[in-house]
């Protein structure tokens, strides 16, 4: 099998699984029904992109069409950058203001339009034929590669961003399960579009060899098929995803407050109540319904400690966690209690944060703590 074959063959697999994948997408029933629709429509729009390798060998499409096809990878970003949103904000919706996102595809149909889309249909089939030596594609790809790293800054900008939130709010691990799923998913895209970038600086430098090419477009479309089985093995053993935070969830660092005897009264509150009420031993405890129950403004609690105290939320927590594990570890009459049992009481639900909280405060593993203690 030369490598022609191959690429055709590992491409019609890759949009054979993105398309059944979609379509499970796109009929599950589910309570995150925009997530998986803009997730489908990345994938579909994908392999339509793909399709280039093996559908000429099927069907003969119109010019106008063809263009079309070409041109719809324009929406693969703007997809994804959505999904992503919609990933990490549980409420998450559409809005006109979301149309800016159609602004480079209507460029690029703009650009086309005098020497194609008003052209005659020998005129257009001539033009496709020699469209990447074409003023107009010159103008496209570039367009196209400055789009693709702005939504790159983008998404890597809200994932941070993203972290941080999680942070100053959460508590539990189970918490930053959506993050690593997102962390991954663009690991994952970027690798694809320098590898893209790489065939395609090979392909119009002028001097290349075709089989090189070739061999190239393998090694990606290799990784496209892992990909496309590591997408659909996440997401289908995923039920934990999709849970993210409120649209509105803001950082504490964009909230001001200058009262600083006010601050000192409230942050003296606070140490009293976590030692009186031990609210922390709470594995679910939030910075939210830790506000509610201290009757405090969530706002203020939030800036009393990621900014007054200079400590994420997860953090304060955990000291406070780590610190009632310790007394536990030392009591001899409780040297029967399992570390496992400990970690439950003082409000951790796995072992590996446990351990991970504990070494961090302490430079010691908990079990290495109790015998020393």
């Amino acid at each position: 099998m030369d490598n022609l074959s191959i690429i055709g063959v590992i491409s019609f697999v890759i949009v054979a699984l993105f398309l059944l994948f979609s379509t499970f997408l796109l009929t599950v029933k589910t309570t995150k029904k925009l997530s998986n629709q803009l997730l489908a429509s990345f994938l579909i729009i994908t392999a339509i992109d793909i399709s280039v390798f093996f559908y000429h060998n099927f069907i003969e499409l119109p010019p106008i069409i063809e263009m079309l096809r070409i041109q719809i990878s324009a929406f693969k970003d703007p997809f994804l950058f959505l999904y992503i949103l919609s990933v990490i904000y549980s409420d998450f919706k559409l809005k006109t203001k979301h149309l800016v996102h159609l602004v480079p595809w209507i460029i690029n149909i703009f650009i086309l339009l005098p020497n194609f889309f008003m052209a005659s249909e020998s005129a257009q089939i001539d033009f496709l034929s020699n469209f990447n030596e074409t003023t107009e594609s010159y103008y496209i790809s570039i367009l196209g590669k400055i789009i693709e790293v702005i939504y790159i800054i983008a998404e890597i900008y809200y994932l941070l961003r993203y972290r941080k939130l999680l942070l100053e709010n959460y508590t539990s691990k189970d918490a930053f399960y959506n993050y690593h799923w997102v962390k991954q998913l663009i690991i994952f895209i970027l690798i694809g579009q320098v590898l893209t970038f790489i065939k395609a600086v090979i392909r119009d430098s002028g001097d290349f060899d075709i089989e090189f090419v070739n061999i190239f477009r393998i090694i990606l479309l290799a990784f496209g098929l892992f990909f496309s089985f590591w997408l659909v093995f996440k997401a289908l053993l995923s039920p934990k995803l999709f849970r993210g935070i409120e649209v509105n969830l803001r950082l504490s660092k964009e909230m001001i407050t200058n009262d600083d005897e006010k601050d000192n009264n409230q942050i003296q509150l606070i140490k009293n109540y976590m030692d009186k009420e031990e609210p922390f031993l709470d594995p679910s405890l939030t910075v939210k319904s830790l506000s509610e129950k201290m009757d405090l403004p969530h706002r203020e609690l939030s800036i009393l400690i990621n900014q007054e105290l200079g400590q994420h939320f997860f953090d304060f927590i955990n000291k406070y966690r780590i610190e009632k594990a310790m007394s536990i570890l030392k009591d001899p009459s409780k040297k029967k209690h399992t570390v496992l049992e400990i970690l439950y009481e003082v409000g951790f639900n796995s072992k590996s944060s446990f351990n991970t909280a504990f070494k961090k405060h302490t430079g010691t593993t908990p079990t290495a703590y109790r015998k020393t203690a």
